[in-house]
This record gives C-alpha cells, structure tokens and sequence, in this order.
C-alpha cells in the first residue's frame, strides 16, 4: 500500500493526491514537528491553527476510513523514516510543498510530487505567462485571470463595465460610529485544550477566543458569513483603521486559504454568486476577488519565480534589528500601539496596517528585511513564507529594487491621520517634523527620502517628494530629530 504525505498547510481532501485516493489504496501519514513548533516565536494562536487544523483532519480521514499514522516526532523527516519503518509503503507521494524548502525536503527524501491545485494558477502556468512579457504587471496579471477564469465577466467585458474599483474602495474611516460584522466564533473543546497544554513555552499572544477555524466545516461556515454579513459592506473602507475595531469589515478568510481548509475557487465562486443575486455590490465583490485571484496569486507565482535568492534581498542596505517595540517594550505612537495590541489580542492585523504602519516604519528606519520577515511570518495567523516575503521584502521594504512595486511604500503621519482615528489621541503631532513632540512618522519619512536620494530622485512615482525633502529649510534640525527617534527607538522608549 502507497502512503500520502499530507502538510498541515494542505488540508483539504479535495486536493491531489488524496482526492483521488480510498482507504483500500493508500495510508495517510501526517507529521506534526516538534522542531517546527520551536524554530520561530510563534504567536500562540497561529501555532494553535496549524496544530490544532492538522489533528482535527486527520480525524475527519479516520471517520471516513482511512488508517492515518499521525506522528509527534522531532522533524518532518525522523517522522516519515519512522512511518517507513514500521509500515514499508509502497512509495510516499505528497502535493507539493507550498514552501520552497519543502519542495527540496521532498526531492531529499525521495517523495514522489504531484502538481500543486492549492491555486487557481500554478506557478509553472504564471512564468509562462510572464515569460514573454517585458513589463509584469500585477493588474495585466489580474486581468488575465479574469477572462481565463471567467470571474466576474459579461461575455467579454468586465461586469459593471470596468475591471477595477479600486477608486471607490479607499474612503476614510467613517465617523459615525456604526458597527461591524463581529467575527463567528467556535466554543473550544478538548482538542484544543489538549493543543495549547502542548505548545511550547516560547509562544507568545493571547490563547484563541474561537475566531479562527481550526475544520472545514467551521470554515465553511465562516464562508458563509463572509459572503452574506461581511462582504455587503467591505468595498468603501477596506483601506480604513479604527480604534474600535480590530476587523472592520474584512472577511478574515486568508488563514483558511493558506491552510487548504478553504479553497480559492470556491471562495471566488461563492462571492460571484452573491454578486450575480444582488446581495453584494460590484465594488466590494471586484475588490475582494482582485485580492484572491490577483494579488494572492501573483505573489504565489513571484515567490516562485524569485526564490531562493529572494529571502536575501536587501537593495536598501538596510540592517536595524527588530525595534523592541515589536516584541513587547511598550511605545507612545498611538497608531503602532494598536496595531502591535491587536495583533497581540488576534494574530492579525490587515493589509493597510501591515504595510502602512508596521511595514512603513520598519522601511523608514531601515529595519533588516528578513527580520521582519519572520516576525511577521510567525506573528499573523494566515503567515506563510510564500506570502510573507513578496509583501515584506518587495512591497513594504522596497528592498527588492523595484520587482514587486515601482515605488517605495513611504508615508509621514498625514496619510495615517487620512486612514485613520489613531492620531486623535496620541501625543505626537502627526503635522510636526522637528521638535520632541513632532511625529516620529513625519520625521522618518522626510529623513528617509533625504537619506535615499540618490535612489529615488529619478523614479517618476516619488521624485516630487525627494525633490521637496532636499529643498527643506529645516533639513538639518530633520536630521538630528531623526536621529534622536531611531535611538530611542532601538532603546525601546519611543
């Protein structure tokens, strides 16, 4: 009898090549290692997932027959020689790994892969796509999938007649007050008592509330309130960040995704349905499936296209370690606090608080690439290398040299201010460049495009604002303020 080697980031039965498996053809084997759990600082609901994911799939296998050999072992590879000791299969075939890393664990251990169908496009047919083209293009890519796809499509054209909404989907926070779908949530049982009593003491974070899904059938679920609750509302302030609110109206889907307990075709599917009935507008639907079928894919097939080189990238020469601040050491910027709060409450903070207010900063005081890589990658509960290091490395640090974005991510305190109710309270003023109280945004941004002129003067997208740093009266008193603030930034008192 063959075994299949199923990953905790591969759970769904749908994917190859357990879809086409039975019980009396294949056993099931599945590792959960210990060295994996201890090789990162992992926040404790991301960990909890991922374990927790992995246990209750392999007994939806068990109750429809299958003889899974769960294993607790040391690594992944000391867990596949002990279930080849003891039940000599035939062969071991698995899915491909979604990491490069794992692609290679594979080939070592003589495992025999099959295609990947965990995305809508395979990243063997996205460098096909890419290989003849001289500019790649996210938005040409999204486009693409769209006709080949068929994803929100009359005929030929784009429904509502444009391909894109995103014009009306960065309305600021709105001040009324109202509230937001809250999240659906799971009562925890002995499974994951049984999960948090066994994961590592290096865990950090808040211990799960029931928000995230650890089945397909909770996941589903969740689907389903996405699509009738959530999405209805999610296309106008989808780029908004509010005190009140660590999810506004975002459907929190992408851990189901990257865990395989969602797939992203039927999430595709779901939302065209509801968009076609009337019950989700164009806006938000375009929006929502430009961000599965577009961005989610075109960072799959990036990674692939770039790795392994990738991870090393590091164009901005830039070397801070990790502010403290990101671990723990408390901070007076009122945006920042928040975030890194939620986070801590949630394991997840969405996209434009990644990339605006721990991405920017990290970018403005020229933060190591790959550590807030693997901060980030072990913090967020949807983290996965694949997605992490494409929006860390080339959107957020802009240290890729312009593969990912034309454009570094920069912003001072009044973009935060445009997005969000976080300066209303905070003692820095977001208007202010110099002086002690002067917003550490505002005084980084100007310093940074001071400090990369050389780079970024002749780059259309921000030669404007280079331009205008170097013309500031007060450049001098930029510089000694931004050097005050990256000081006590590293001190952990800013």
């Amino acid at each position: 009898m063959e075994t299949i080697w199923v990953f905790g980031d591969q759970l769904n039965s749908h994917l190859p090549p357990l879809s086409s498996a039975t019980p009396t053809t294949a056993r099931i084997l599945m590792v959960e290692s210990r060295a994996k759990l201890t090789s990162k600082r992992w926040h404790r609901q991301r960990a909890h997932l991922v374990v927790c994911s992995m246990r209750r799939f392999a007994d939806e296998l068990r109750a429809r027959g299958f003889d899974v050999d769960y294993r607790v072992a040391p690594t992944l590879a000391e867990g596949l020689a002990a279930h080849r000791e003891v039940f000599a299969p035939s062969r071991v075939v698995a899915m491909e790994s979604n990491s490069f890393d794992g692609r290679a664990l594979l080939a070592n251990l003589g495992v025999d892969a099959v295609a990947s169908t965990q995305f809508l496009c395979h990243y063997e047919t996205f460098a096909e796509w890419a290989s003849n083209r001289r500019s790649i293009k996210m938005e040409d890519f999204y486009r693409w999938q769209r006709v080949r796809l068929g994803y929100l499509m009359d005929g030929d054209e784009p429904a509502g007649g444009r391909w894109n909404f995103d014009a009306e989907n960065r309305e600021r926070p709105p001040k009324d007050g109202r509230s937001w779908p809250e999240p659906v949530r799971t009562p925890l049982d002995d499974v994951d008592r049984e999960v948090l009593a066994d994961l590592p003491d290096t865990c950090w974070g808040d211990a799960p509330d029931g928000t995230w899904a650890t089945c397909r059938n909770e996941a589903l679920r969740r689907l389903e309130h996405a699509v009738t609750e959530v999405l209805p509302r999610f296309g106008p302030h989808e780029d908004a960040m509010l005190t009140g609110s660590w999810h506004l109206a975002h459907t929190l889907l992408s851990p189901y995704m990257n865990l395989g307990l969602l797939l992203p075709g039927e999430v595709c599917d779901a939302v065209e349905l509801a968009y076609r009935r009337g019950s989700i507008p164009i806006a938000s639907a375009e929006g929502f499936i430009r961000q599965i079928i577009g961005w989610r894919e075109y960072v799959w097939g990036r990674y692939w296209q770039w790795m392994p080189d990738y991870r090393h990238a590091n164009e901005l020469a830039a070397h801070r370690p990790l502010p403290p601040l990101f671990t723990g050491a408390p901070t007076k910027m009122r945006c920042v606090d928040q975030v890194i709060g939620d986070i801590g409450h949630h394991g997840y903070a969405h996209h434009i608080q990644r990339l605006m207010i721990l991405g920017n900063l990290a970018l403005l005081s020229g933060v190591e690439p790959l550590e807030l890589t693997e901060w980030m990658w072990a913090g967020f509960v949807d983290g996965a290398e694949w997605v992490m290091l494409p929006n860390v490395v080339g959107m957020a640090l802009a240290a890729d040299g312009g593969r990912m974005a034309t454009k570094p991510y920069a912003a001072g305190g009044a973009f935060i201010d445009k997005m969000s109710d976080y300066c209303r309270t905070c003692v820095y003023d977001r208007k202010k460049r110099t002086g002690p109280d002067a917003c550490p945004f505002t005084t980084l941004y100007w310093d940074f495009l001071d400090r990369h002129q050389v780079r970024f003067r002749r780059n259309a997208r921000v030669a404007q604002q280079v331009a205008a740093a170097g013309r500031l009266s007060d450049l001098e008193d930029v510089r000694a303020r931004a050097r005050d603030v990256l000081e006590a930034l590293d001190a952990g008192d800013l």
